[in-house]
């Protein structure tokens, strides 16, 4: 089951698609994908209502053109691991973590998957990373061993954590949050992948392009830390809520290697994940 939201920013409205490419409405069920919808078991009721013919089917015509929002609106929090994948640690300089290392993006940062990339001012080294993206659909505080991690997770979606380097890392003592939290530095989508649909979120393969040439190519067996551990882990340090956003980190292949320049105006960066579809945005200065 895909959850999206279609239409223009901050008039988007919630659908359920569909593997035979049908979309559904899902405004009379919930006016948004949101934290309260989760927080509501909106998932499950939609797939309930799904069964029950309840959900009116939208012509084709009606979505022609539409703009694709990010798919949960207004999260919470934007939670971020870094250096998950032992081949971007090394080309990023650092040795592989022990445990998990969180920072966090602004909730606003996010927008959706074919919205343009602004390049802040003063940038000279924004960069690109694609990861799969947890989606929270429990609250979630100090999970046992003997909890399952991923009853906690609603979904999967594609994400792109845009990062602006020189903000990041050459200012004193390190500043993640300012290099993460950009305007635009977060697309997401084209939909929420239901967790019932990702069997195994540790056998997804993922890529990025940046004007057609490919950049990273890896799969999410890859990562140090994989999706139940992250979730256990952040469980003990913080609250999950229903809404929130997991960046599970990203594999090799980004402008921070010296093997790539970084980006610029008019640049094209796309992305893909198995089965949680394909990013296609465009560069601008803001």
């Amino acid at each position: 089951m895909r959850l999206m939201r279609l239409g223009p920013a901050g008039g988007e409205r919630p659908v359920l698609g569909t593997a035979d490419g049908r979309t559904y409405d899902l405004s009379g069920l919930t006016p948004d994908i949101d934290p309260a919808f989760f927080a509501a078991d909106g998932p499950a009721r939609a797939r309930d209502a799904l069964a029950a013919g309840a959900l009116p089917e939208l012509p084709a015509a009606d979505l022609a053109g539409l703009r694709v929002g990010a798919p949960v609106a207004r999260p919470g929090a934007v939670l971020c691991i870094g250096q998950n994948y032992a081949a971007h640690a090394r080309e990023s300089g650092a040795e592989p973590p022990t445990e998990p290392i969180l920072f966090h993006k602004s909730p606003n940062t996010v927008v959706g998957p074919q919205d343009t990339v602004l390049i802040p001012r003063g940038s000279r080294q924004t960069d690109w990373e694609v990861e799969l993206t947890v989606v929270i659909g429990r609250r979630a505080r100090y999970l046992a061993a003997d909890d399952d991690p991923l009853a906690y997770v609603a979904g999967y979606a594609l994400g792109d954590d845009v990062s602006e380097r020189a903000f990041q890392l050459g200012t004193p003592g390190g500043q993640w949050a300012k290099g993460k939290s950009c305007e635009t530095f977060h697309p997401l989508g084209p939909w929420l992948l239901t967790a019932d649909e990702v069997p195994d979120p540790q056998a997804l393969r993922l890529r990025s392009w940046v004007n057609g040439e490919p950049r990273q190519d890896s799969s999410t067996a890859d990562m140090i830390f994989g999706v139940a551990e992250i979730v256990r882990h952040l469980s003990q340090y913080l609250v999950l809520e229903p809404g929130d956003l997991i960046d599970t980190g990203t594999p090799e292949g980004v402008a921070l290697s010296g093997r790539f320049p970084y980006l610029s105006a008019d640049d094209v960066v796309e992305m893909e994940i198995d089965g949680l579809g394909r990013h296609r945005s465009v560069c601008a200065d803001a």
